[in-house]
């Protein structure tokens, strides 16, 4: 009953009022530190096991170490009792903070205690990390994988709980059907994110990035070599030609083609006619394999 309940909430509190006792409000003077709860030896302390974020940059953790010894810490971290054991404390935000103090040697950190429930936690997680900018695009585009995988959000939902457009997090979430080593090298800050989205519906994307990778493309120069491959493997342009004044396809559009591509692992355009219901969804296939494996989809078998 508790999870429904969860479900039927969607993102309720919002942005605004979880970080409310993080954050001083707009408009007042300045105040970074706002009074712990208290202080928690730091051996009490333990990660947030859901955290979306999963990589740290050792640099900056030593230069946050090497801040924390000499100022320590000013911003408490946001905590909750560890469900099932009393005795600890889960980090609901300040995960950071905590690896950075451990390396300065710390013996107790300052805490903000809350009663979270499961999806609080993510979402307050997800935000911290998000108004930080402290999240790679593969970490935040798995932050809303769970949001919607375990707690049902859809993509309006969070793209107005979070002030985030849809097509934002659309293009996101496409980045997690790219091979593991390509989503490696964005994680790695080898590839931005927009280089990611071009290589979502290339014929060969680890090729590619690595290409990409060792010359230094742009994301024009990887779109171009996308378009390039795609002609060669069927034997003509990757996609129709845009006729002379035809309306440019909108974001939503260009996000679901991208959708059904990596889906499909076809190449698909989508024509809708402006301001009507009409249009045409065109699927192009490489060999006959992937249309035995189209058919095998329609007809459901």
């Amino acid at each position: 009953m508790a999870e429904s309940r969860e479900k039927r909430r969607g993102l309720g509190r919002g942005l605004t009022a979880l970080m409310a006792d993080v954050e001083p409000a707009r408009g007042e003077s300045p105040d970074p530190a706002p009074r712990p709860d208290r202080k928690i030896p730091i051996e009490q302390i333990v990660p947030n096991p859901e955290q979306p974020r999963r990589h740290f940059t050792p640099e900056q953790l030593e230069e946050l170490a090497a801040s924390i010894k000499v100022k320590g810490v000013i911003q408490p971290l946001i905590v909750r009792k560890k469900p099932g054991d009393d005795a600890l404390y889960e980090i609901v935000a300040g995960e950071r903070r905590w690896r950075a103090a451990q390396m300065a040697n710390l013996h107790e950190l300052p805490v903000l205690v809350r009663e979270f429930s499961d999806i609080e936690v993510l979402e307050v997680a997800i935000i911290e990390n998000i108004q930080r900018a402290d999240l790679n695009a593969i970490e935040e585009a798995a932050g809303y994988r769970q949001l919607m995988d375990r707690f049902g959000h859809t993509q309006e939902k969070m793209a107005e709980a979070l002030g985030k457009s849809r097509s934002h997090i659309a293009n996101l979430l496409r980045l997690l059907n790219l091979p593991d080593p390509v989503q490696t090298m964005v994680v790695n800050g080898e590839l931005s994110a927009g280089h990611a989205r071009a290589l979502i519906t290339a014929d060969a994307p680890v090729d590619l990035a690595k290409k990409a990778v060792a010359n230094g493309w742009s994301v024009r120069d990887i779109e171009k070599a996308a378009k390039k491959t795609m002609e060669n493997v069927f034997g003509g342009p990757a996609a129709p030609k845009t006729k002379r004044g035809a309306v440019e396809k909108d974001a939503d559009t260009k996000a679901l083609e991208g959708d059904l591509s990596a889906a499909l692992g076809m190449s698909v355009s989508v024509d809708h006619k402006p301001g009507g219901e009409a249009g045409q969804l065109v699927i192009r296939y490489a060999n006959l394999d992937q249309l035995d494996d189209l058919c095998r989809m329609l007809s459901g078998s």
